[in-house]
């Protein structure tokens, strides 16, 4: 039977894992690092994230720390499912921290119906699905899974993604949902974030909201759409006692985004919220191609989600 390639869309809450790529570093170098960081816990990057560890394995002579990430957890999930080495590949490298409510995967299966090995496409997606989240943890979920045509590329096909970052403000800390937000004490205006948000609308060289070493070799992107706005206080996001917590929300979606680009963007709006920098300034770090001309911080990683991937 020839191959059949799957797309699966995925929703994942990321504070439990160290991102989406699979990870295997050294147990050496792995530890080392882990010494480091107990020094200093302070860091923004570390707050809210817990580091696990699935387990060691020993390759080419050198013993590895198998870190628990998105891709090792769900592709575990599928060949189980499978019988099969099939190789997960995911179209966004989310960072430690960050969640997807539409991350996408993709598959290819060689089923031999005989051998009880793979997923004839008859079987069906809902189906797939269902026996593949019948072996997840409770952290991830695949909400979606659909035959795609031979060639399909789930990296290069994708023509638009959005994310959104959201932003708690004010006296009030949250507790409940804080998990999915970044807190800060000041009040934002978000009527002239949204203002310096739309400065940022259209095709940019965006090396000024870039992280440095980056490692692309352009920092030209498009962004088609961004926007700030106040949202009605959930039940899901509240401080102690019920009390109200203000929430801001940054959607912005793009042809593609640089290392950290999107957590620099929310932090340079915040600073425009908090009165820090003006939409002008906003402009000129634009225009100055230069990470080292924007003050605007990295946000932390737990306010920001995936939302969407379109492909042509």
């Amino acid at each position: 039977m020839s191959s059949v390639g799957y797309k699966l869309v995925v929703a994942y809450e990321g504070t439990e894992f160290c991102g989406w790529q699979k990870q295997e570093p050294p147990a050496e170098e792995f530890e080392r690092a882990e010494r480091e960081k107990r020094k200093d816990r302070k860091g923004l990057e570390d707050q809210g994230i817990k580091k696990r560890v699935l387990g060691r394995v020993v390759k080419d002579g050198i013993e590895r720390v198998q870190l628990r990430t998105v891709q090792h957890v769900l592709e575990r999930a599928v060949r189980e499912v499978m019988r099969e080495e099939i190789v997960l590949v995911g179209a966004s490298r989310t960072d430690s921290g960050v969640h997807a409510y539409g991350q996408v995967a993709h598959f290819v299966s060689r089923p031999e119906v005989d051998k009880g090995v793979g997923w004839p496409a008859d079987r069906g997606g809902d189906r797939l699905a269902r026996a593949i989240n019948a072996r997840l943890p409770r952290d991830v979920w695949v909400r979606s899974a659909e035959v795609v045509a031979p060639g399909f590329n789930v990296i290069g096909g994708a023509v638009e993604k959005e994310y959104t970052y959201t932003m708690a403000c004010g006296e009030t800390r949250p507790v409940f949902g804080r998990r999915y937000v970044w807190h800060t004490w000041d009040d934002l205006d978000a009527v002239k974030m949204n203002e310096a948000a739309q400065v940022l609308i259209g095709e940019y060289d965006f090396a000024g909201f870039a992280q440095i070493n980056h490692g692309r070799k352009t920092t030209v992107r498009t962004i088609f759409s961004c926007s700030v706005e106040e949202l009605d206080t959930g039940n899901d996001v509240v401080g102690v006692g019920g009390d109200k917590v203000k929430l801001v929300r940054m959607r912005v979606s793009g042809s593609g985004f640089l290392y950290h680009m999107v957590r620099i963007l929310a932090g340079t709006l915040m600073e425009v919220g908090q009165g820090k920098m003006t939409v002008d300034e906003v402009r000129g770090v634009l225009e100055s191609a230069d990470r080292f001309q924007n003050p605007g911080p990295t946000l932390p990683p737990m306010g920001l989600r995936l939302e969407w991937i379109r492909y042509g």
